[in-house]
Parts: C-alpha cells; structure tokens; sequence
C-alpha cells in the first residue's frame, strides 16, 4: 500500500544515511528508476499506469546538500519518457534537467540514460516527475535534501519527517484525454479525484480503504513535506484543530508563520512543523485537500482525504469522533494573495536573500489563454468554435522536433528555433479588463537570450482572455525571488515603488495572481536553455512555455561542458 511504501522507503534511506562516514564529505549516490506498467486500482476502477520501480508515488530521492546524484533511467514501456528534477539549480548541468525537446530527446522504448547532478547549495524538499505530455500523472516521487552532515536545520529538530504528496487519479489513461482535447480544441476532461500519498480517501466511493493515516504521538512535533505534484489544481489543505507552521518553501527556508491552511500549486513544495497535542485527545482529525479555481472551465471539484490518528496510550479506545477542517471557498483569491504575502525569505548571515538590487534587463510578459483557428472541415470545441490555446506574450510554444540545448550547444538554430522572443506584448490592451475581439494567439518556436551573469527583473500579467486565471509559472535551473504582486494591470511607474529587495521569498513556482501581476528577479548565472512554463498541464499543453538560453561565461566553470554519451538521440 502506498502509506507503507512511502515510510518504509524512507526509512531506508535514512538508515543508509546513518551508516556513512561521519565527515562532512558530500558523497555520490547512486539510483536506477525502471519504468514500468504497473496495476493500480483506485474507486474501484483498475488501471495499467506507468511508474518507477513499481511503486506509486515512485520511490523517494535522498541526499544531502553537497551530494552527487546519479540516477538510470530505464524505459521499459512504449511511451516516450523523460524524468525532470523539479527544483534542482542544475549548475552546469543542463543535460540532466529532463524537459523532452529542450534540454534531451526524449528516452525511447528499451533505452536508457542517465541523469547526473550535483544538489548544490539547496536543502529541504523538491520533486521529481515525467516532463513528456502528462505522463507525470502517475511518475512523480519525491526529493528530500537533508542538510550537510552537522549541520542542523535553522528550527526545531523534529521527532519524525513524513512525506505528502498530492495528486490526480484518473480512472483512463490521461494521455487518452489529452490527445483527445489537443484534437478537438476544448477543454479535457478532469481528474476522477485528488489523492494524498497515492490514495483518494473516504470521501470518494469505493475508496474508504485507500485512505492515508498519519499515526502521531501526543507532544511530539513532527516535520510534514508537502508536495503538489497534482496535474492541473492548485489545492488548499487543513487539518482539523490543528496549526501548521511554514518554516520552509520550495527548498529554502522561510521566516517560520502559523496558519491553519496552505495553499500548494502544482510543482511547489512546503514543509510544516505539526506539533502535536501535549494529551491524548480523544478524537480522530480528517485532514483535507481541495483546488483552488477561478478559471470558467470545468475542474475537479471534490476533496481528498487523510486521518491524522494519536496513538492511545493503552491502545483501548472506543470509537472516537471525527473533527472536519474548514477550508476557504473554491475562488478565494484574497485568501490566496494574503497567504502568499506571508512567505518571506530568512535572509540572515547563514541564509542570505541575494535579490539582485539593480537589474540589467527588464521584460514584460503577458501569460493567459486564447485560440487558434479551427482547421477547415472539422469542428472544434473550444471558445466560438476555435481551439483552445494558451500563450506568453502571445506567442504559442510550439516543441521542436529535436532538443532545443543539442541545437545551441552545437550552433545549429537554423530550422529549429528562432531568438526573437518578444520582450514585451506586440500588441498592448487593458489586461484584465473587456478582452479583445481577436484572442487568437500567434504560433512558433521562439527563444530568449541572456549573456551569463545578466540581472533579470520579469514582470508577468495575468490577461482576462477565456477567463482571469491564476498560473503557477515555473522556471527551471533557477531560484527567483518574488520582489511584487498585485491585482489589475501592473503600473511600471508606481508598483516598484513597493517591491520588497529585502527579503522576499525564493521559489522556483510561483503564482501569477488571477487577474494581477507578479514580478520577480533573478540572476542568470547558469549556462544552459531553461524552460519557463505554467505548471497547470493543461496550460502547458496549449502552449504557455518559452525557453530563456543563457550564455556561457568567460571563465572554465562558467560554460556548459559538453553532453553526455549517452543523451537519448531524436
């Protein structure tokens, strides 16, 4: 079962942990990752998916900061397959961050390669999943960077550490309806429900057995990773009469704060501190997660469920109540902008917030859906009988057929992609207000690119086009920190006033808020070509991705060395 797995599999790598040598050497660690098919069966429907090492959720990555991690990947299904190290800076090692077509082609039935990379400077809790169309439905898994040996974390040591991730089930295979939606231009179908652990909960039919229990003791605190690593749902969390206290965000840490519910879009992570209660309580404690929507199309709208138990001291209970979480209204966009208002930075000695303070490049992108025309003698179900697409700046990614980083790397652009991105929209509107007449987006396959070391400010816009929208946007081989957020069009003349270059919180996903703006800075100090794209598959899929290339610097560990023999050929 999936609860078992998950602590058993950890236990594991903490007990290899323990058995190493007491320096404080970083270390290699080796994995191999078989994809196989494996059944799950899940609300009573059983289904052949396609996991790692026949486990789902996969199995869990430990290190330590500091360490080198080499991972096989074996691909024993007929499925394409690239696997993503969501959140890793990758320094210099571009060739191992996983999005098929920009930075490898794709792992083809019956081949392998393998991902090699050093966790440097990072510590704290990340992901790994499939980064090929939705395959990471079901290949997800996740990582958990411990800090270097003697070194502690910056808040109290906890009695135990529990992983939880969250995901989508679907009763038929999400390639199915992906393809189906790509063909017809409209929505796709949503997910049969969300699950903690791998396991839907009593809330569903046909599920009261595949439910998570977290198994506590009184006075205790204990460490909770949390993981979305659902497909298309931004989700809120709770656990009844209980506090949670953030002390960590996409693997940096945060000034700690109290709340009684989280908000966790796909791709990010949050570790809590839970600490228990000082007696035995004499109740049972659902804990409970649901999405967070403001879009106009259809979405999931149901609830995963887990029980946090306390262990009795004499193990003779009678059946004992139930106390449920309240969780904020399914469009609660002031929750949300208050919430994500709270994450700030330690930004101390040991920990600092390096915010670019001036910035060499300032871009402006618009992110949003819209539509590509119908084509002739079909009918298409997206808005007005077009299909539906999604873009930045208005320009639709279109993947190319070979890997965007082997065609830089080796300076054969020509044919493959273009460098001229658009800083900004070409065509200026009122953003979130009336949308234009025409939405339709236009369609290419377009880089930005950066010399090393440029200092980034982006501003990204949220458009009201087919609906205002929240988009959890993600930046691979970076951190970026979160400077200002705000509703409406941004205002270049007076919202900078109010950035934080202080201590703003680090992340490498962050919401672009529904019908507002967000802007971040960074600093392209990795050589490489970097996907930028919303974390919503769905979103992705229509096209709302674009690739930053930045340069190599002028010194040796400034440039990216060459591909590995083994990189997977197109």
């Amino acid at each position: 079962m999936a609860v078992s797995y998950i602590s058993s599999a950890l236990l594991r790598g903490f007990c290899t942990l323990l058995l190493l040598p007491v320096l404080g050497a970083a270390i290699t660690r080796h994995y191999t990752f078989n994809i196989n098919y494996h059944n799950v069966t899940r609300l009573c429907h059983t289904r052949r998916i396609l996991s790692v090492n026949g486990q789902f959720p996969g199995p869990p990555l430990i290190a330590r900061e500091g360490d080198q991690v080499v991972v096989k990947v074996n691909n024993h299904v007929s499925n394409n397959v690239t696997i993503h190290w969501h959140g890793v800076r990758q320094l210099r090692s571009g060739w191992a961050d996983g999005p098929a077509y920009i930075t490898q082609c794709p792992i083809q039935t019956g081949q392998s390669y393998t991902y090699n990379f050093t966790l440097t400077g990072q510590r704290g809790t990340l992901l790994w999943h499939a980064h090929i169309s939705w395959l990471r439905a079901t290949i997800y898994g996740p990582i958990i960077i411990l800090p270097r040996r003697n070194e502690s974390y910056p808040f109290q040591k906890p009695y135990k550490e529990v992983p939880i991730m969250f995901g989508e089930w679907f009763n038929v295979n999400p390639e199915a309806i992906i393809n189906q939606a790509l063909q017809t231009g409209g929505g796709p179908n949503v997910s049969d429900s969300y699950c903690i652990n791998g396991l839907p909960g009593p809330l569903y039919n046909c599920s009261k057995k595949d439910t998570f229990k977290l198994k506590v003791k009184p006075g205790k605190t204990y460490l909770l990773r949390f993981i979305n690593a659902a497909l298309n749902d931004e989700l809120f969390f709770s656990i009844a009469n209980h506090t949670l206290t953030v002390v960590e965000a996409d693997a940096v840490y945060v000034k700690p704060f109290d709340t009684d519910i989280l908000l966790i879009a796909p791709g990010q992570t949050t570790n809590v501190l839970l600490k228990t209660k000082p007696d035995f309580p004499n109740a049972t404690f659902l804990m409970a997660a649901r999405p967070y929507f403001t879009g106009s199309g259809t979405f999931d709208n149901s609830t995963t469920a887990g029980i946090l138990k306390y262990k009795h001291p004499s193990n003779n209970i009678k059946k004992l109540p139930l106390f449920k979480p309240t969780l904020p209204a399914i469009n609660a966009t002031g929750f949300v902008a208050n919430f994500t208002r709270k994450f700030r930075s330690l930004a101390n000695s040991q920990f600092p917030a390096n915010v670019p303070q001036t910035v060499d490049r300032k871009f402006f992108f618009t992110v949003g859906l819209g539509s590509n025309p119908c084509p002739s003698n079909t009918t298409c179900q997206g808005p007005n009988g077009t299909k539906f697409a999604a873009s930045v700046n208005n320009v639709s990614f279109a993947l190319p057929s070979v890997a965007l980083l082997q065609a830089h790397f080796f300076g054969q652009a020509n044919g493959i992609y273009t460098s001229d991105f658009p800083e900004q929209p070409l065509t200026p509107f009122n953003y979130t207000g009336s949308p234009p007449n025409n939405t339709m987006v236009t369609n290419g396959t377009k880089a930005l690119v950066l010399s090393f070391n440029t200092s980034v400010e982006l501003v990204l816009q949220d458009t009201s086009i087919n609906g205002a929208e929240s988009h959890p946007l993600h930046l691979h081989g970076f951190n970026f920190f979160v400077v200002g957020q705000g509703f409406g069009n941004y205002d270049p003349t007076k919202d900078p006033a109010n950035f934080n270059l202080k201590d703003p919180v680090e992340r490498n996903t962050a919401g672009v808020p529904a019908g507002g703006w967000l802007a971040i800075r960074f600093l392209a100090d990795n050589p490489g070509v970097w996907f930028m794209h919303c974390h919503l598959d769905v979103h992705t899929s229509w096209g709302l991705r674009m690739p930053w290339i930045v340069l190599d610097g002028p010194q040796p560990n400034q440039k990216l060395p060459p591909p590995p023999s083994d990189l997977p050929k197109c």
